[in-house]
């Protein structure tokens, strides 16, 4: 049967993992009658609450006798750590941009990486039922990408459909027939190439790891592309890091090729096909498996280096151990490391002293995703501010730049320019309308100055602006950004909280908590209305006395207090303040800085 190995690329909520869906079923994958969820790709928990795909995955679907390998690729480039292996693996992208919003950041991220490659595109310009669509406008701006990120000759001269991953249909002329997927499907057979590995069945066996996962039955699970040769169920092979390292020799015990959603055991794995292999103790990704003979690796592609750093510690609050079952530190330390082995893009180093524990990543969401991860499988945690990682470029410091993509509306550009190129030291880029009233404003910004911006974006904006933002570069620094200018409520008791003393502190800031919580000496509970931080009682309850007075029996009716979502929580704390992560609750404390992180807080500020 003839192969084609394709990924898809997709900004965040552009109709991608839809797409797939509808792939999958036009295609026959699903028997009849079967019931199938929605989004079928997202099967984390996590990816079907947020709507964002966040683990590259593999399906494949039969269309005239040729099967087609479909990589569904994250849209956030938190998790590029994913789509730069997965890359490695196809011969061809289709690039499916929303016909009314265009090429967006993430895009942006990943087709230069596939352009890098020599990919050649296909671009599927959907959502064109939407009323506000303009497909000719996105077409025009996904050229203009293309130029700009230095595409050659054949990857300009791209093929591109009109589709409605909803609706299930995709036609090469705007006003085409709307029936289903064939056309779509025939110009993936015919323009993407075959694997060219598939020339090289008779040398010897060599696979580049690609991804990791874990089986509860079969062990340790690494997915890739087989560039050469063949393998069958059984074969003695070996693991060859980067660098040319010897790592072990094992016997494979099972082969698993993707067949619609399900993975299905097979014999023997032929050169171009994507397959995952067990058996492996040692093996991880960017490794190559191959037979005994073979004694080079194959290139692997870099990885992007992380941008922040966050400090997992233990829960030491007054109220930890009553959520969560795993609190102990070398519990924690396992969990990140399992996670690092997985995802490359995340780097786990001890602190001093052991308890606390220095995890580097692409940013906040891809932290956040990590933190809710672990309080869902158990744990506690106390989670420090992000701290942005600077490197030494020709002795000089440098520090990392996001560019910012916001579509705005035209009544708010000033504010948010003004925030952007002002306190935080951004760079204004390019500003332009965006139809039906908004702006749209490209900026480079300094990572440190977008930590903690986004609740003021939204407050600027009244709600109705959307940011989006990719890692740019480095830039050499650019001196001091002022932090979070209001200060907040610290409760002076450990106790209850009572109504009464909370509706009397309203006049001094927002609250976090309600009635009847539990707080301690330390916690926040509230932001307050100056820039300085102030202890408070929230459990001093009304005066009981036996004298009747007007207005003293009136209810006592609170403000609906504001809950921190865990990514705003991250981003909220100063340099002083701790996240406490349990599985049920999301606190804020106060906490003593040791000589080590009074030190690195004193270099973030500097």
């Amino acid at each position: 049967m003839d192969l084609r190995n394709i990924a898809i690329i997709a900004h965040v909520d552009h109709g991608k993992t839809t797409l797939v869906d509808e792939l999958l079923k036009q295609s026959g994958a699903f028997r009849q009658g079967e019931a199938v969820a929605e989004r079928a790709m997202d099967s984390n928990d996590l990816e079907r609450e947020r709507g964002i795909t966040i683990l590259a995955k593999a399906t494949s679907v039969e269309w005239k006798n040729t099967r087609v390998n479909i990589v569904d690729t994250p849209g956030h480039a938190d998790f590029g750590g994913e789509v730069e292996r997965i890359l490695s693996m196809v011969d061809g992208v289709v690039l499916l941009v929303d016909a009314a919003e265009g090429p967006m950041p993430q895009t942006k991220f990943v087709t230069s990486k596939a352009l890098a490659l020599g990919l050649r595109p296909i671009v599927v310009l959907n959502k064109v039922d939407k009323p506000d669509a303009e497909p000719d406008r996105a077409l025009d701006e996904v050229f203009d990408l293309f130029a700009a990120l230095d595409a050659d000759e054949d990857q300009l001269d791209f093929p591109h459909m009109y589709a409605s991953g909803r609706s299930g249909w995709a036609d090469a002329d705007l006003d085409g027939p709307r029936k289903d997927l064939s056309a779509l499907f025939d110009l993936i057979v015919n323009h993407v190439p075959a694997p060219r590995q598939q020339s090289r069945k008779g040398e010897d066996f060599q696979m580049l790891a690609t991804t990791l996962a874990a089986d509860p039955y079969l062990g340790r699970l690494l997915t890739g592309r087989v560039e050469s040769g063949t393998l069958k169920t059984g074969a003695n092979v070996q693991a060859i890091s980067r660098t040319g390292e010897k790592l072990e020799q094992f016997r494979i015990t099972k082969i698993l090729a993707f067949r619609g959603l399900a993975q299905q055991p097979i014999d023997e794995a032929e050169a171009g096909d994507i397959v995952s292999i067990a058996g492996m103790s040692k093996a991880t990704v960017a490794d190559t498996i191959s037979a005994l003979a073979v004694e080079t690796p194959l290139d692997a592609q870099p990885i992007d280096p992380p941008t922040i750093t966050v400090t997992f510690g233990i829960n030491d609050s007054p109220l930890a151990g009553r959520d969560g079952k795993k609190v102990q530190s070398r519990v924690i330390r396992d969990r990140l490391l399992k996670e690092a082995e997985t995802n490359v893009a995340i780097r786990v180093t001890d602190t001093p002293g052991g308890e606390a524990f220095e995890v580097s990543g692409r940013g906040e969401l891809q932290m956040g995703v990590l933190i809710e991860n672990m309080r869902r499988e158990g744990f506690e945690l106390s989670i420090s501010r992000p701290q942005v990682i600077f490197r030494d470029i020709d002795g000089q410091r440098h520090e990392p730049v996001e560019e910012v993509t916001i579509d705005v509306d035209d009544d708010h550009t000033g504010a948010v320019i003004e925030k952007l190129t002002g306190p935080r030291k951004g760079e204004l880029i390019e500003m332009k309308p965006a139809g039906t009233g908004k702006t749209r404003i490209i900026a480079h910004v300094p990572s440190r100055g977008l930590i903690g911006y986004h609740g003021e974006f939204l407050t600027d904006t009244r709600g109705t602006g959307v940011l989006n933002r990719v890692f740019h570069g480095h830039t050499p620094h650019k001196g001091a950004i002022p932090g979070r200018r209001a200060g907040v409520l610290i409760s002076m008791e450990d106790g209850t909280s009572v109504a009464y003393a909370l509706f009397n502190l309203e006049d001094r800031g927002r609250m976090f908590i309600g009635a009847q919580e539990k707080v301690y000496q330390g916690m926040i509970i509230g932001e307050h209305s100056r820039d300085n931080d102030l202890e408070v009682n929230p459990l001093k309850g009304k005066k009981l006395t036996n004298v009747r007075a007007s207005g003293k029996d009136d209810a006592v009716v609170l403000t609906t207090p504001i809950r921190l979502s865990l990514e705003e929580a991250i981003a909220y704390i100063d340099d002083d303040e701790l996240v406490e992560v349990t599985p049920n609750d999301i606190r804020l404390r106060k906490r003593h800085l040791d000589p080590h992180e009074r030190k690195r807080a004193a270099r973030s500020a500097a």
